[in-house]
């Protein structure tokens, strides 16, 4: 299985340990991405320019489909902005005629028709849960892990088709399946506060505090992202919080650890966590 690799624009940059510690993951279990010179989905401009962020997005698919390949992303800003544009295009020929009149001046045009993934929905239905436990070489054994879903996969649900928005449960199988232990928080499915970073701090800040305390509560060892600006949200910004650090770990580096992976294909460095480095590195 091949997919067309969707990065996205904040991860190569402030996220880098993201894309290698999933590339490594991904290899290990035997699903191959390719490289497509792709700009960014659109979520930026979204409420600012609806029809030019769905341009950015239809010249994306344009170019998967000449590569004949899907899109497979870890970005859940840019799954559910890659799933928006495509649920508006299945249901507006005439703004999909819109957007390949622009397109067709690069000599591109987008069918309609594409499939877009998240690394997790993925590896769930690709791979599958008892394959990954099979592939499992360090159980995470003992590690109680809190799942932070993020807001852009799960919802609108009739959209992306992640999973059941109210009670999902993919994050949770596939840790499973790496041997560690998923724990139950309150506030698991909430918003983490970083689509407001820089607009509202203060409400950001109180979103993220209260995320973290019912982590610090649930008696989880770890807090486990699959989203760029989550992962950010809670690395860079929990510094300013009074009270305990939750260690905020990518799923993509639990998986590669669990798998075997060369500890420098995870990036574990990045974390800015000495507990989790010397327990886990």
């Amino acid at each position: 299985m091949q997919y067309a690799w969707f990065p996205g624009c904040k991860a190569p940059f402030h996220l880098p340990e993201y894309l290698s510690s999933s590339r490594a993951a991904l290899r290990a279990l035997g699903m191959a991405v390719r490289d497509v010179e792709f700009n960014c989905c659109g979520y930026p401009i979204r409420h600012h320019d609806a029809e030019a962020a769905l341009v950015s997005a239809a010249r994306n698919f344009a170019l998967a489909q000449n590569a004949g390949l899907d899109i497979l992303t870890p970005c859940k800003c840019c799954f559910g902005a890659l799933k928006h544009a495509l649920h508006v295009f299945q249901r507006s020929p005439v703004l999909l005629d819109r957007a390949n009149a622009l397109l067709a001046e690069e000599g591109l045009a987008f069918s309609g028709t594409i499939s877009v993934d998240h690394i997790l929905s993925a590896l769930k239905r690709e791979i599958g849960p008892e394959a990954i436990r099979r592939a499992v070489t360090r159980p995470l054994s003992g590690l109680k892990v809190a799942a932070h879903y993020g807001c852009h996969a799960l919802r609108p649900s009739a959209v992306t088709g992640f999973d059941d928005p109210g009670s999902p449960r993919v994050f949770e199988d596939l840790l499973l399946a790496l041997g560690a232990e998923p724990v139950a928080w309150p506030l698991r499915l909430e918003c983490c506060g970083a689509p407001l970073r820089g607009r509202n701090d203060r409400v950001s800040d109180a979103l993220m505090h209260k995320k973290i305390q019912s982590v610090r509560e649930s008696g989880a060892d770890v807090l486990c992202t699959a989203c760029t600006y989550c992962q950010t949200q809670f690395r860079d910004e929990q510094r300013m919080l009074p009270g305990r650090r939750v260690p905020a770990v990518l799923f993509t580096q639990l998986l590669g650890l669990a798998l075997g992976c060369p500890p420098e294909s995870l990036g574990l460095d990045a974390n800015r966590e000495r507990w989790f480095l010397d327990q886990m590195g």
